[in-house]
C-alpha cells in the first residue's frame, strides 16, 4: 500500500513536470497558452451563468413550494407498481435536475436506512446510473450556444427512465 501512496503523492507534480518539459522541447509558450485557456474558461463561465442560475433557482422553488411532495403523491401508484421505495422517489425525480440535491437525498437515505438495505442500494445504484440531464445540457450546450436541444433532451430522459427501472431491477433481483 505504501507504493500506491507514493505514486499518488507524486502523480500531479510529475504530470506538471512532464507538461513543462514537453513544452520546452517543442518550443511552445506554455504559460501564454495557459493564460489563454484560463481566459476562455472565464468566458465560458460567464456564458453559462444565466442558465445555471435559472436552473438552481428553479430547483429551489420546486422543492420549497411543496411541488415535489405533491408530485410524489400523484405518482404514488406508479411508484408502487415499479416497486420503488417511496423514500427514493424524490431522488428519481430530482436527479435529472440537480446533482447536489440528489446527493443530499442519497445521504439522507443511507443515514436513515443504511447502505445495505434495499432503499440504500436502490439510492446508490440510481445515483450512479443516472445523470443530471438539465445541468449537463445547460453547461455543455450553453457554452457553445446551442438552443435547440429537443432530441437530446428526449433521448436523455428516456435513458434516465431506463436507468431508474434498471436500478430497481438490479437491486431487487441481483442483490436480493
Amino acid at each position: 500500500m505504501g507504493i500506491i501512496r507514493q505514486i499518488s503523492d507524486y502523480a500531479i507534480p510529475a504530470i506538471f513536470i512532464i507538461i513543462i518539459l514537453a513544452a520546452i522541447l517543442r518550443k511552445v509558450k506554455a504559460y501564454d497558452l495557459f493564460i489563454e485557456g484560463a481566459k476562455d474558461g472565464i468566458e465560458t463561465v460567464i456564458k453559462i451563468m444565466p442558465s445555471l442560475v435559472g436552473l438552481l433557482v428553479a430547483v429551489g422553488v420546486f422543492k420549497a413550494s411543496g411541488a415535489l411532495d405533491l408530485l410524489i403523491i400523484l405518482l404514488r401508484p406508479l411508484i408502487d407498481l415499479l416497486g420503488m421505495p417511496p423514500e427514493v422517489a424524490p431522488l428519481a425525480l430530482l436527479r435529472p435536475i440537480s446533482g447536489s440535491a440528489s446527493f443530499a437525498f442519497v445521504t439522507e437515505i443511507i443515514k436513515a436506512f443504511g447502505p445495505d438495505t434495499y432503499e440504500g442500494r436502490v439510492a446508490a445504484t440510481m445515483m450512479g446510473s443516472t445523470e443530471t440531464i438539465f445541468y449537463t445540457l445547460a453547461v455543455y450546450y450553453g457554452s457553445v450556444g446551442v438552443k435547440n436541444i429537443r432530441y437530446t433532451l428526449i433521448a436523455a430522459i428516456m435513458a434516465d427512465i431506463i436507468s431508474v427501472i434498471a436500478s430497481l431491477w438490479a437491486c431487487r433481483f441481483i442483490f436480493g
